[in-house]
Formats: structure tokens, sequence, C-alpha cells
């Protein structure tokens, strides 16, 4: 199998998610720390653009006017309320520094799925790709949305396993029990990358 088809999902690795000082950061920022996702993810889409994939990195943004962003569950509530935050040019919108120079585009929207609002998976279906390999953080929260709504949209999906976490490790392993089921398998990603070198 080679790289053809197939695209890395890189989700919400933004400073507002995974740094501690970040709008998410009491929830998330010291879980990120511990579980050491960030190394682990920094070394797989490195690997990633190495074999020649694609990798799209996607942040929750709200622009003036608030775009998309509809007002209908309690975390849209909340970030809808912090807006001056989520800005696209804001501090805690950036990506990670450690992250923020491995990407081929990235793509902003006002959704949980990575591929709402924002014409992604029509871009990705017309540049021949059908295969995801999804990072990001969270797990149970923009990785498994995005994923159901990937696997629905008729992409094959996997989830790299060591490059996603949530906020504790029952959450986390809840999740990915839910999308080995949901999905085409959880990969780690080694096994992830051997399939697109093999």
């Amino acid at each position: 199998m080679t790289a053809i088809g197939r695209a890395v999902l890189a989700l919400h690795w933004q400073v507002n998610v995974i740094s501690p000082d970040g709008f998410f950061g009491g929830l998330l920022g010291e879980p990120v720390a511990r579980s050491g996702v960030v190394g682990r993810a920094v070394r797989f889409h490195q690997a990633a653009r190495a074999a020649g994939l694609p990798v799209i990195f996607t942040r929750f943004t709200i622009p003036e006017g608030e775009g998309e962003l509809v007002r209908n569950t309690g975390f849209m509530r909340a970030v809808g309320e912090a807006q001056e935050a989520f800005r696209p040019g804001a501090p805690g919108a950036q990506l990670i520094p450690e992250l923020a120079g491995l990407a081929s585009a990235v793509v902003d929207n006002q959704k949980l799925s990575g591929l709402a609002g924002n014409g992604l998976a029509r871009e990705l279906r017309s540049q021949g790709v059908d295969t995801l390999l999804i990072t990001g953080v969270a797990t149970n929260l923009t990785v498994e949305q995005t994923a159901r709504h990937a696997t629905d949209l008729g992409f094959t999906v996997h989830v790299v396993s060591d490059c996603v976490t949530a906020a504790d490790e029952t959450t986390q392993a809840a999740s990915l029990a839910n999308l080995e089921l949901t999905t085409a398998g959880c990969l780690a990603a080694p096994d992830a990358l051997a399939q697109v070198t093999a």
C-alpha cells in the first residue's frame, strides 16, 4: 500500500486545547503533558510528511459574526461566550509550536467535527483521498466526532491511538473502544506508518 489515497487529519492541536494556559488548559493541559502525546504526535506527523502524506490540521476558531457556530450544546455555548479567545488571530487559536511547521494545510471551522462546515471532505475527495489517519485532542470529543462523521461520509478511518488523548484514562480507554467498533480500527503510530510505506 502506498501513501496515495491517504491523508493525516490532525485535530485541535492548538494552544487553547493543548497548553495549560489555553481556554481548556484546566481540563486538558495536565493530562496532555502527563500522557506524552505531543512528542509522539510530532514524530508521527514528521514521519507522515516524510512518507509523502498530506497532513491537514484543523483549528476550532470563531470569526467575527460567529461563522457557522451554533450554540446548541453546553460546549458550544461556553466557547461562544469566550469567542475572543478563539478568533483566528488570537494566541490561543494558533497551532502549538511543536507541530505548527508540519502542516500541509490548516482548515478552520466552528464545529466539533473537523469535517463539518468547511468543505474539507469534498477537497480531500477531489485529491483522491479515501483513507484518513486521525490524531488530536480530545479523543472523546473532536476525535470521536470527526472519526464517526468521516466514516459516515464513506472514508476509511483509522485513529492513531498513541497520538490522541483525553482528560483521563478511563475516558480515553472507553473512547478508543468505541472507535475500534465504529471505524476501520485504531492503529498505533508505527503500524499506521507501516501501512503507508509497505
